[in-house]
């Protein structure tokens, strides 16, 4: 390492990497006995945002780059050194860092062509991984030490996808996940973390400090011990929980390094005596140490396999809440019919309903669904090839970037296409942040619609947004392995919100972007985040836990995006053995919505007197809010900052839960379709329509009712519909607003399933506002018995049908058979 001349007198602050203290970096690998691989960093933070994208102004059209390749911009020109061992994390980033904000306030010369091309400091790792690739072949991984640091997280994870190593990320979001025996005294979940590394046997010290909380006198604090702990934690638990970070540094409050650790990992360990310490005050709060003349020190005999790497927390898989799912599941009487509950629907017909204004119809609308199938080419990868030229294309019409597309279902044939189609698939994104997607296979009921396409081996189902304003579309997107939820390891994204105002006409709220917002996440199947597999044993004998763990992976999904409430939800089940006479199917839907009620229970509010009381000595609500000084200016994950419960049902504008003291709490629809695979052989996806983020309390309207079939269908028969109503702003202000719009039909045998829902939707939105004449209306997704399809006297071509997904057999929550299920969503202005 080529050092400057008085580069130790200043801390170089980058946002990607700790720099303080890295004169001790050196002595890791004798401490250790691990390989250390050491290279200058060039650049500095050139991309503001939380996401990476790699690709610089190199011209390349977007439709040749690879699904992991992104656009960056210029500018930066910090140059400092980066010390990093080949196959552990950095390990003064264990707790402390300062990633976690993000460069917001860096300023980069202007991409006019004048100021030179600076590379970006997170390109620094390629050539220093790809020496150790050489060095190492074996080495097949990526660790990052990201606790919750999207903009560190996001860097590793597009360095690593391009070298062919798998990211991991064991400590993303570990302070707030479940584990067993909490010690006693903790001060809480926001310091388990410090608790856990003491546990280990590590010894971190704080050597920066940059937060109004903490001065030059926390210097040299050993966050993992008890007394340094709970000294922290007093001094930083005012400004922020366990989600914002302050109290483990994520924030950028404090950093630190690592002395000592395990004996297993630590043959020695760091001494520096106190009179090679000096501390350095940068002002604004800021100060840290130059440390000088660090030396080893031996641990003398010790026995590594004493079982101290049991003393390190591994997550429990699931949390309380969802193993209180599984013990509902495990019950004696689980998969029998559920009791209807005891409150009052509220009905379509009720005339308190809120008026809204016009219905967006027509190439007015904002968001639309595009559905692309086509006859069986060659192979699977020539089809689906046809089908994503086919996609661009349409973009092209209507000038639209990829991220237009929020959401995708994939339909197979044959799921052991999926690996054929993925690559391909991949490469309408170049951007971070695809869509959320789910994918199941139908088998030969794909090919049930029609005639020419009775041969297709995939369909896709796009939703999309025409008129997106910038910066509105946020997404979630972990590759990593972790603990928390499974890794998106293909082209999609966990989750995709957007504000309901940005569905509205142009000049009201399309400029907007607060508010409400709508989230599409990607269907969830029972993989274990840590390893990516399935649950040990038969499905059958794991099915409980299989769906108690993949709803907890949506859950955790939903309360990351701030999702308060869903609109309803589909649980897809693989087909039953043969000659089943619907006896299993109807247990699945039973267990399913069992699954379903327990999540949605809520836990009571904790009352005033159970929360913490202020520090008196700390400074007053107004510096907390605007003075720099005292304000934790890191912590910018804003949606996770006090994330609300799901479900939160105060965000409901007339709960049937408060209509009586033992009425029964709503719960959003939710039906179980037995489709033919799932990936990976899962024994259920759970896919939740979509969520509501970030609404006011009592603004989300719920409407239910059971109205006749119109058009002369079978007497008596009804249908069932659920409404959904999420306002962008109060009704008085008539601003935009979001309604879906179900309507499940019973099984009977109709050749015609569905064919009616169109008219049945149109008249309950009519009550709401003015529909005007526009023509049929365009549903989101259909599910549809394929056996009812298929005796139809008439071919009904997929042009009709629209985004349809056709099921061996369909349920609802309490086991009745369905013949045809249609979620619509539309747009009032």
């Amino acid at each position: 390492m080529a050092t400057e001349a008085g580069e130790d007198e200043h801390d170089l602050n980058s946002f990607m990497y700790q720099t303080v203290g890295h004169q001790v970096v050196p002595l890791y690998a004798e401490a250790t006995g691990i390989p250390l691989y050491r290279r200058a960093i060039a650049g500095g933070a050139t991309q503001p945002g939380k996401e990476y994208s790699h690709y610089r102004r190199s011209g390349e059209p977007p439709e040749r780059r690879s699904p992991s390749g992104f656009t960056s911009r210029s500018g930066g020109d910090a140059r400092h050194a980066l010390g990093q061992h080949d196959d552990l994390q950095e390990p003064g980033d264990v707790a402390g860092s300062p990633q976690h904000a993000g460069p917001e306030e860096h300023r980069h010369p202007a991409d006019d062509g004048t100021a030179p091309e600076e590379p970006d400091e997170t390109e620094s790792m390629v050539p220093l991984l790809q020496a150790i690739q050489k060095a190492h072949p074996e080495a097949n991984a990526l660790c990052a030490g990201a606790i919750l640091s999207t903009y560190q997280r996001t860097r590793v994870e597009s360095v690593a996808t391009r070298l062919g190593l798998t990211p991991l990320a064991y400590l993303w979001k570990f302070p707030v996940l479940p584990g067993p025996g909490q010690s006693t005294g903790s001060p809480g979940s926001d310091a388990q973390l410090l608790d856990d590394m003491a546990a280990a046997g590590m010894e971190a010290r704080i050597i920066k400090v940059a937060s109004g909380g903490l001065d030059d006198s926390f210097l040299w604090t050993n966050v993992a011990s008890a007394a340094g702990k709970e000294r922290l934690a007093r001094a930083m638990r005012r400004f922020g929980t366990a989600e914002t970070g302050a109290v483990i540094g994520e924030g950028g409050e404090f950093e630190t390094l690592v002395l000592d650790g395990p004996p297993s990992l630590f043959q020695k360990r760091i001494v520096v005596a106190e009179e090679d310490r000096r501390v350095i005050s940068e002002g604004g709060g800021s100060a840290w140490l130059r440390l000088q003349n660090a030396r080893l020190e031996n641990k003398g005999a010790t026995n590594t396999t004493d079982g101290m790497e049991c003393r390190v927390r591994v997550p429990d898989l699931l949390d309380p809440k969802f193993n209180g799912v599984l013990g509902a599941l495990s019950c004696p009487d689980a998969g029998e019919p559920l009791p209807d509950p005891q409150s009052r629907p509220l009905d379509v017909e009720d005339g308190n309903s809120v008026k809204l204004g016009s219905l967006q119809s027509g190439v007015n609308r904002k968001l639309q669904t595009w559905c692309f199938v086509v006859g069986r080419s060659a192979s699977i990868e020539a089809e689906t090839q046809t089908i994503v030229e086919l996609i661009r294309e349409r973009l092209r019409q209507h000038c639209l970037p990829s991220s237009a597309i929020l959401s995708a279902t994939v339909v197979l044939r044959r799921m052991a296409d999926f690996p054929a189609i993925n690559n391909i698939y991949g490469t309408l994104f170049t951007e971070p942040n695809p869509a959320s997607r789910v994918t199941i296979s139908c088998g030969e009921s794909l090919s049930a619609a029609a005639a020419a396409a009775a041969d297709t081996g995939i369909a896709v189902y796009l939703n999309v947004h025409t008129a997106l304003p910038p910066g509105q579309r946020h997404g979630l997107h972990v590759q990593s392995r972790s603990y928390w939820a499974p890794a998106n390891i293909g082209p999609y994204s966990q989750a995709i919100s957007v504000p309901v105002a940005s569905l509205g006409s142009a000049g009201s709220d399309a400029s907007s972007a607060s508010g409400p917002r709508l989230v599409s996440v990607a269907g969830q199947i029972p993989l274990v985040p840590a390893t990516m597999a399935l649950p040990p044993g038969a499905p059958e004998d794991t099915l409980p836990l299989q769906l108690a763990l993949s709803l907890q992976h949506l859950w955790r999904i939903g309360a990351e995006m701030g999702v308060q409430w869903w609109t309803s939800a589909v649980a897809y089940f693989p087909k039953c053995a043969a000659g089943d006479d619907g006896g299993r199917m109807v247990r699945k839907a039973r267990l399913a919505s069992q699954a379903w009620r327990t999540a949605h229970q809520s836990k009571p509010s904790p009352s005033p007197g159970d929360e913490e009381d202020e520090d008196e000595g700390g400074p007053d609500l107004w510096d907390r809010r605007y003075n720099a000084q005292y304000m934790a200016f890191a912590t910018g994950e804003e949606e996770n900052k006090g994330a609300p419960p799901l479900p939160d049902r105060a965000v409901l504008a007339s709960s049937p839960a408060v209509l009586s003291p033992t009425a029964t709490a709503a719960v959003p629809p939710l039906f179980v379709a037995e489709v033919d695979e799932l990936p990976r052989g899962a024994g259920v996806e759970w896919h939740a329509h979509l969520g509501v983020a970030h609404a006011r309390e009592r603004s989300v309207v719920l409407r239910e009712a059971r109205l006749p079939a119109p058009g002369g269908e079978e007497e008596g028969r009804e249908v069932a519909v659920w409404q959904v109503i999420v306002p962008a702003a109060t009704a008085e202000e008539r601003r935009t607003s979001f309604v879906q719009t179900v309507v499940a039909e019973p099984y009977s045998g109709s050749a015609r399933p569905g064919s009616s829902h169109a008219r049945v939707a149109r008249a309950a939105l009519s009550q709401l506002g003015d529909v005007g004449l526009a023509g049929e209306l365009a549903a989101a997704v259909r599910y549809m018995d394929a056996e009812l399809l298929k005796a139809g006297a008439e071919k009904v071509g997929m042009e009709e049908l629209g985004p349809v997904v056709l099921c061996r057999s369909l349920w609802d929550a309490k086991g009745t058979r369905l013949a045809a299920v249609t979620v619509y969503h539309s747009v009032f202005c």
